[in-house]
């Protein structure tokens, strides 16, 4: 066949600083994606079950591909460079991280690195000209040189940069990198993962820019109310930074034309337990837009107010020109974990469309505080269920479906954003979404954009301090969980909703793509994302939807991929009716984004994903890449 149509890169995690993962690839497309097939894998063999005494490994990274190279890290936070036509190992860096072992809930993983050009007319060969950015779970930034894999020993202490510095003491698992960091003019900026519910003075949530060239910190934003600048001006001159402020785990965006770099917060430390935060909420489950010279806040919005739901800001801020009456306006795509989408205007921060603020459910448990009421948008619905009641369980039989309606009833569940109480509330959407760090993909031509979500319930539990200590913390065993919650009066537990044969007590689907049309807020499609398969034993593999983390990418060819899903399948959607149109079989499940690059005139359009496990399934390390015949 003719290669023919566009040639494109993915210089960044989601394809461009903004995330929109799209592609304008043509080579593939509705026509001849069935003719899909594997092209190359590589296997890294970063690979720990856990069971040779670390912690479980997960490989869910979006590599870049930029210089005619492809770049991604793997769970122990091993950078490696390959030959992005023939998947052939280029090099590889070993951090050799101090850190194996962790205690917390989290599987190790690394979501990506960043790529930045520091000597633009350095000629061939110079050292560290082009340089890869990765963060690790020794809490560290860490600076390559994109052509040799060596490290750049001008930035920071011998090519790294401590990020512990300032942040509290804490256990190497409640602190560390995940996610890429992002380049900005001349700064590369950070946040990092903070150990949910352990207690209320948490690390720090800070966020810094440090000088892509020698690693000096510029400028640090510690995330506390306006009304404590003195105190935290302070705090950033002696690198002594507020504990238990949200933090910015997930995917930084940035617009490079304005200087803003994009971030989404999550919660106060502990966060299903808000009296005594302190006013620290003022900038939690928050989209933020930092000036990138000085870190100042340009804008800040809030999707939960007082969250005490861990519904945390987790989608990476996508950005847009949204297709306004008068023309274009820069906008930002906030998906959240309700099924609420924000539309944004990017430079002020300001809706494009009413948020209207409604009362919502009151009387949490003895001396909690609660807002009256939550931002809900109007331009686009929810596109998860606001509510679950006994009436809408479901079962494979009248057996089971009977004793989900028994549990359902057991429970408190006044719909969206009825809080924990020590007796027991159903929390829907579950605190892992709807949307959660898979964010959206926008086809850019039709003017849509395209985001998969999860339906799981869960019951929240508040259990009073004594109690908690009293119990047999051993016997709580995943997919329950047992939260400390150190500082509040309660400690937690959560855990699915589930019926005895182990499915959930909700209707299907659960798991979902959703096509929405910007312009007029209306859902084009939703299609069933994932089987029961590789859950549930044959012959019981139904296309009911299944749970799933990682995101799509969209393209001109008239595509969206994804994996995501407990089934171990990469999928591809027609993306005008959201019809299947190809699937192929992994060896493990791809809880990562896919990505797709042309690098030539005479070369293969490629689509390639991470088919490495999360910590709910097996963990792998397979790089695959496919192509036309």
């Amino acid at each position: 066949m003719d290669y023919d149509g566009p040639t494109a890169d993915w210089p960044e995690y989601g394809g461009d600083s903004g995330g929109s993962r799209w592609s304008p690839l043509t080579q593939i497309d509705r026509a001849n994606v069935k003719d899909l097939e594997l092209a190359w894998v590589y296997h890294h063999g970063d690979i720990s079950d856990g069971s040779d005494g670390t912690t479980r490994t997960a490989f869910n990274a979006t590599p870049i591909v930029v210089d005619d190279r492809l770049f991604f890290c793997t769970g122990t936070n091993r950078v490696i460079a390959l030959d992005p036509a023939s998947g052939t190992e280029l090099w590889t860096f070993d951090p050799a991280n101090r850190v194996t072992k962790l205690k917390g809930p989290y599987p190790r993983s690394c979501r990506g690195v960043a790529y930045a050009v520091v000597e633009p007319e350095a000629p061939p060969g110079t050292r560290c000209a082009r340089r890869i950015f990765t963060g690790t779970v020794d809490s560290e930034l860490i600076a390559i040189d994109a052509e040799s894999g060596k490290l750049c020993h001008d930035f920071g202490e011998q090519g790294r940069v401590a990020l512990r510095e300032g942040v509290g003491d804490a256990a190497p698992w409640e602190y560390y990198v995940t996610s890429p960091p992002i380049v900005v003019g001349e700064v590369v900026v950070v946040g990092a993962l903070v150990a949910d519910n352990e207690r209320s003075d948490a690390p720090s949530g800070v966020v810094r820019a440090f000088d892509i060239e020698s690693g000096r910190l510029r400028w640090a934003f510690d995330p506390v109310p306006p009304s404590k600048t003195r105190s935290r001006r302070r705090a950033r001159a002696q690198r002594d930074y507020t504990q238990g402020t949200p933090n910015v785990w997930s995917i930084l965006s940035a617009d490079r034309e304005r200087g803003l770099v994009f971030v989404p917060t999550g919660n106060p430390s502990p966060d299903y337990w808000a009296a005594g935060r302190d006013g620290l909420d003022y900038y939690g489950s928050s989209t933020i837009a930092l000036d990138a010279k000085t870190g100042r806040v340009v804008w800040a919005f809030q999707t939960v107010h007082h969250d005490v739901w861990d519904y945390d800001v987790a989608a990476q801020p996508t950005l847009i020109d949204f297709p306004g009456p008068d023309g274009p306006i820069p906008a930002v795509i906030q998906a959240t974990k309700m099924g609420h989408v924000f539309l944004l205007d990017r430079e002020t921060g300001e809706p494009l469309f009413a948020v209207e603020e409604r009362p919502v459910p009151q009387k949490g448990a003895p001396g909690e505080m609660l807002s009256p009421t939550q931002p809900f948008p109007t331009h686009i619905p929810p596109l998860h269920p606001q509510r679950l009641d006994p009436e809408d369980a479901w079962g494979f039989t009248p057996w089971d479906r009977a004793r989900c309606k028994e549990t359902l009833a057991r429970y408190r569940s006044d719909g969206i954003f009825t809080p924990a109480t020590l007796e027991g509330t159903i929390q829907y959407p579950g605190s892992a979404g709807g949307a959660n760090w898979g964010g959206v993909s926008v086809d850019r031509d039709a003017g849509v954009f395209f985001v998969n979500q999860l339906r799981m319930p869960a019951v929240v539990t508040l259990i009073p301090r004594a109690e908690y200590e009293a119990m047999d913390r051993d016997a709580v065993v995943y997919p329950s969980e047992l939260y400390p919650m150190e500082g509040a009066p309660y400690a937690l537990r959560r855990e699915p909703i589930l019926s005895p044969l182990g499915a959930p007590c909700n209707p299907p689907p659960w798991g979902t793509l959703t096509a929405v049309d910007l312009a007029s807020g209306a859902v084009l499609w939703e299609s069933t994302l994932g089987t029961t398969r590789d859950v549930a034993p044959f012959p019981v593999w139904l296309p009911l939807g299944a749970p799933n983390l990682g995101g799509s990418v969209a393209t001109a060819g008239g595509l969206v991929f994804i994996g995501a899903t407990t089934d171990k399948f990469l999928r591809a959607f027609d993306s005008r009716t959201g019809s299947l149109v190809w699937s192929h079989r992994l060896p493990f499940t791809a809880n990562a984004t896919p990505l797709t690059y042309r690098l030539g005139r005479d070369a293969k359009q490629y689509v390639v994903v991470a088919s490495g496990g999360h910590g709910w399934s097996e963990p792998g390390d397979a790089l695959m890449a496919f192509a036309l015949p």
